[in-house]
Parts: structure tokens; C-alpha cells; sequence
């Protein structure tokens, strides 16, 4: 027996199992699961079609001044967005805020008036950050503190406050 294990490298108890799943279980595992997959779209659509159906149904009765040619209150045509006070619903909101952005990106990087009757303007961001590297943040003095003095100054120059 010691024999048979050399050369085969296993015992007769461990051996490989001898039945597979055949290909024709898989396949119509696959099969099944596409004609679930069709039938759980064509029932969605259905329910969708239904609930649609109820809604227009159920659109609230038109203000008889309204003037609209189209019956459905849920299409709005683009002329009557416009008649719409602000603010207003975004149509495209990822174009929308893109466009925000990149005005306000150039609003940051450039030159402008902010108040031209007042004379103040705006610098991009980038000077300013160097302008207040170089010349630091205005400060105020503590309360409580008395401003400098230049007292000290001229006593080492030797001035004095007598004549």
C-alpha cells in the first residue's frame, strides 16, 4: 500500500469528486435569469405606464385665464420659464454649476471694480496673498496699551522736550 502512495501521492479515502455541474445547468441558470431579468423590466415599465396614467388623471383642474396650449402642466416651454420670477428651478444642474464656477474662477484671478464710484477694486488672489506676504496684516493695538511713543527715540538722540 505504501507503494501505491508513491506513486499516486493520495490515499484511498481522499479522492476528487467525480460528478461536475454539467454546461446544461449552467446554461439554463443564464437562461432563467435573462427571462427574469425581461420580465422584472416589462412589469417596471408597466407600473410606470399606470402610475403616469393616474397622474395626468389627477392634474389639478388649469386657472381658465392661463392661456396654454398644451393641456399637460407638467412641460413647461422655454418662453415660460423666463415669465417665472427668481430664483428659479435649474434645468441642467451640472452645466449650471459649471458655469458658476468658472465665474467665479475668473472673478478670483483678474482685475475688476468692486465700487468705481468708491474707488475700490479687486486684485486677483494670487497678488494678494503676495502683497500681504510682503507688507503682513494691518493691527490694531490692544485696548488697554498705549500707542508707541516715540519718547525713546529722541531721548537717544539726545532731544529733550525742554527749550
Amino acid at each position: 500500500m505504501s507503494d501505491q502512495l508513491k506513486h499516486h501521492g493520495t490515499s484511498p479515502e481522499m479522492e476528487f469528486e467525480r460528478q461536475d455541474l454539467s454546461p446544461k445547468g449552467v446554461y439554463a441558470f443564464l437562461i432563467g435569469l435573462a427571462v427574469a431579468g425581461i420580465l422584472v423590466a416589462l412589469c417596471l415599465w408597466g407600473l410606470y405606464e399606470v402610475l403616469d396614467a393616474r397622474e395626468k388623471k389627477n392634474q389639478p383642474m388649469q386657472n381658465p385665464l392661463v392661456q396654454q396650449t398644451e393641456a399637460d402642466t407638467r412641460h413647461v416651454l422655454p418662453a415660460e420659464i423666463e415669465k417665472f420670477p427668481q430664483p428659479r428651478l435649474e434645468k441642467n444642474e451640472r452645466l449650471e454649476i459649471n458655469d458658476f464656477r468658472l465665474k467665479e474662477e475668473q472673478t478670483l484671478n483678474s482685475y475688476g471694480w468692486v465700487d468705481e464710484k468708491a474707488g475700490v477694486v479687486r486684485i486677483p488672489i494670487d497678488r494678494a496673498m503676495q502683497l500681504i506676504a510682503q507688507r503682513g496684516l494691518p493691527t490694531t493695538p490692544r485696548v488697554g496699551t498705549l500707542p508707541p511713543s516715540n519718547m525713546a527715540q529722541q531721548a537717544s538722540k539726545g532731544e529733550t522736550g525742554k527749550k
